[in-house]
């Protein structure tokens, strides 16, 4: 016991007298460490859209529209269609009646200052998006708001049968000319 307490005595005074044995020597250099990463192409929106509930049609000639967002995060040029086929059509399985149904497409961005493309204006949704929307990537802005319109109306010259019309609009996103 005497004998590990000289040890232990005799390695603190070591240790007190020779401080560069415990404290780092001020005179060393800096290790350095190159970190790489590769981002990939990224193309995803941030989620669906939560839906367009469009007012009531009270007259033959009223017209209503309206619009939702989302978020489409991308890091290239997209181009935006659509099949083409969301006509608004009444949901009682005894009417077979559809409603004028258009849609138009807007972005938060220009393509030149922001990312984004040009306004595609109220289309027939047979026609809406058979031609693709460019959405054109500006450096250091990878989000771009999609703004998707509807608009309804009654056929000319005719009323639709009351009752509710619904339609599932669906926007593809594939990656354009880069």
């Amino acid at each position: 016991m005497k004998t590990l307490a000289k040890v232990l005595l005799l390695v603190t005074v070591v240790l007190c007298l020779t401080p560069g044995l415990v404290l780092a020597d001020p005179n060393n250099t800096d290790a350095t460490c190159s970190v790489t990463v590769t981002v990939d192409n990224i193309m995803e929106w941030s989620g669906n859209f939560s839906g367009i509930n469009l007012a009531n049609i009270t007259a033959q000639s009223t017209v209503v529209d309206g619009n939702d967002t989302t978020d489409l995060y991308t890091n290239g040029n997209v181009d935006i269609t659509t099949a083409g086929t969301a006509v608004l059509t009444n949901t009682d399985p005894n009417s077979a009646d559809v409603l004028v149904t258009e849609y138009k497409l807007t972005y938060d961005g220009d393509g030149a200052s922001a990312t984004g493309g040009s306004t595609v204006d109220w289309t027939a949704y047979d026609s809406f998006l058979t031609s693709a929307s460019v959405v054109t990537h500006f450096s250091e802005d990878g989000a771009v708001e999609v703004r998707l319109w509807a608009r309804a109306s009654n056929p000319a010259g005719e009323v639709a049968d009351a009752g509710s019309y619904s339609a599932t609009q669906t926007l593809t996103a594939a990656w354009g000319t880069q």
